[in-house]
């Protein structure tokens, strides 16, 4: 029934923005980062993906950013980003704001995707802001410990917004204004933790919540779906027919 509950307000409160976490990639393998499995749970982020530790030793970063290139580039798109891009195709998501690095959304299909946190596309020069294809990037680390900037000689950062950053202004600007035009913020897969973006539903006339497990703003959505992306999302587009 939650799910027919969900294709009603999908249809009903347009436009519908929707915003992504960690939960909607669990399903082609990556762990998300703050539950009982995740990432964080075995590992200190401040060591591995906070500016501070980059600067202070971007080698050990790099350790770190290596091995989650190779698994986000070999990760596919579930049933969850297929879903999304078919909504998306049928004009009822109008865009999708993810706090995911991994490319999946674009990769399954939709078209109009914010990317809040950077990407693995590629790394940026610390000193000339030269963009690096990943490709490059993986190829250098083959060889040595830390990329370097053909154009520069300068160090590569991961394209990634690491903590202590300031999220990427343009698409942060790009997701509040979606957000406040919005009908309906669909949130799914985040536990919505990490400010600023965890506050974009707030900004929406409504906001739903599909999630597996609880989130900070439960008891303000219009309705909480506690199950996982991919079956609730194909079951949604079941539903819309």
């Amino acid at each position: 029934m939650s799910a027919v509950e969900l294709a009603a307000l999908i249809r009903e409160r347009q436009p519908c923005v929707v915003l992504t976490g960690a939960g909607v990639s669990t399903e082609s393998g990556i762990p998300d980062f703050r539950s009982a499995s995740g990432i964080w749970v075995e590992i200190d982020p401040f060591e591995v993906a906070s500016i501070r530790a980059f600067k202070r030793n971007p080698a050990h970063v790099w350790s770190f950013y290596r091995q989650r290139l190779h698994m986000l580039r070999d990760a596919e798109p579930n049933a969850a980003h297929h879903a999304l891009a078919e909504l998306e195709r049928r004009g009822l998501v109008s865009a999708i704001v993810t706090q995911n690095v991994d490319t999946l959304h674009s990769r399954a299909g939709s078209r109009d995707v914010i990317e809040v946190h950077g990407s693995i596309r590629s790394a940026e020069c610390m000193s000339c802001l030269w963009v690096e294809p990943a490709d490059e990037v993986l190829a250098q680390l083959e060889e040595r410990s830390v990329p370097i900037c053909v154009k520069c000689g300068g160090i590569l950062k991961p394209g990634v917004t690491l903590f202590g950053e300031l999220l990427p202004p343009v698409a942060m600007e790009r997701a509040t204004q979606l957000a406040r035009g919005a009908g309906l913020v669909l949130v799914v897969g985040s536990s919505l933790e990490v400010w600023p973006v965890a506050g974009l539903p707030l900004e929406a006339r409504a906001f739903a919540i599909v999630n597996r497990g609880p989130t900070a703003l439960d008891d303000r959505a219009v309705l909480k779906v506690d199950a996982t992306a991919g079956e609730t999302l194909v079951a949604v587009v079941e539903a819309l027919g």
